[in-house]
């Protein structure tokens, strides 16, 4: 019997410098390149830091300090049983930026980590530089989407309830050694990208991660917050404080072909979105912009953060 892999297997070797930072009360693991304006890059599920390779040297040769974290619950960070509501990860990260030693920061996400971007962006705005989200809409757009359209956007994003039953989730992404992690990405990816040599690779470093103990009970209870938030007084208030127009640009990114977050609830994001923001969405691309295609994601965050 194989035992599960350690946290620090994560810390993947590259041009990078991996240290722990901490930050609202718990420890996380960082990985930085470059100097310059801080762009602080949140991952998504069921990704871990190293989704955001690619962006780690570009930006950095651009003239930024990049630095990709492991969220909450993730890869090398620490694991505690609670704290996956909106209030305590927006928490986290306005704590990075100040742990980091920055007054403000440009907050790249995506999906999960995108969702968080917008939340950090409403209530720490004097923390935040411009805001970056990759197949991710607004909070709140999202939530009407669910709602209004249970066929389309509700239905491209059943997995959400399937995630609140509670231990079967867990052993459904962790059994045969993560192999519904691999079903997943290849489920939301462009058919480019799945036919891509470095796709393989993908697979197993994400399917590594997630069985790092704690990790998919952790991924998990994000979206269960989420879910059973809606009925509740903290998740009425979540709702009331992040129901405002940002002070800073926005950059939306989407993929043409996202089979779970569908372009036109991105689009409704726009009563939420600061000045100068744009629009941009990539033909023949589904679910992980940053992964399907690094040098044009790389490229338009380069051109987006200049302008601010």
């Amino acid at each position: 019997m194989r035992l599960p892999p350690d946290p620090s297997t994560v810390r993947i070797s590259g041009p990078w410098t991996h240290r722990d930072v901490s930050a609202n009360g718990i420890r996380l693991h960082v990985a930085e390149m470059g100097e310059g304006p801080l762009v602080l890059l949140l991952h998504g599920f069921p990704e871990f830091w190293w989704s955001w390779r690619h962006q780690l040297t570009s930006l950095a040769e651009a003239g930024y300090r990049a630095v990709a974290v492991d969220l909450r619950g993730y890869g090398d960070s620490d694991k505690p049983p609670r704290g996956y509501d909106g209030w305590t990860l927006a928490g986290d990260v306005a704590g990075l930026v100040k742990a980091l030693g920055e007054r403000r920061a440009h907050l790249v996400g995506h999906a999960w980590g995108g969702l968080l971007a917008w939340t950090v962006g409403a209530m720490h705005p004097r923390l935040v530089r411009s805001v970056s989200a990759i197949s991710a809409p607004h909070p709140l757009a999202l939530r009407r989407a669910f709602r209004k359209n249970p066929r389309t956007q509700g239905r491209a994003a059943g997995y959400v309830l399937r995630f609140q039953a509670p231990i079967h989730p867990e052993r459904w992404l962790t059994g045969d050694r993560a192999a519904n992690v691999g079903g997943l990405l290849r489920a939301w990816s462009g058919p480019k990208w799945t036919v891509a040599p470095e796709f393989d690779e993908v697979v197993r470093r994400n399917r590594e991660a997630m069985l790092v103990p704690g990790v998919a009970h952790s991924a998990l209870e994000y979206y269960r917050w989420a879910v059973r938030s809606q009925v509740r007084s903290d998740g009425r208030r979540f709702i009331e404080t992040i129901d405002r127009r940002l002070e800073v640009p926005v950059l939306q990114l989407h993929g043409a072909m996202d089979p779970i977050m569908l372009e036109t609830t991105a689009r409704h994001s726009s009563y939420w979105l600061g000045p100068n923001s744009k629009f941009r969405c990539l033909p023949e691309i589904g679910h992980f912009p940053h992964q399907e295609a690094p040098h044009t994601t790389s490229r338009v965050l380069a051109e987006f953060l200049a302008q601010v």
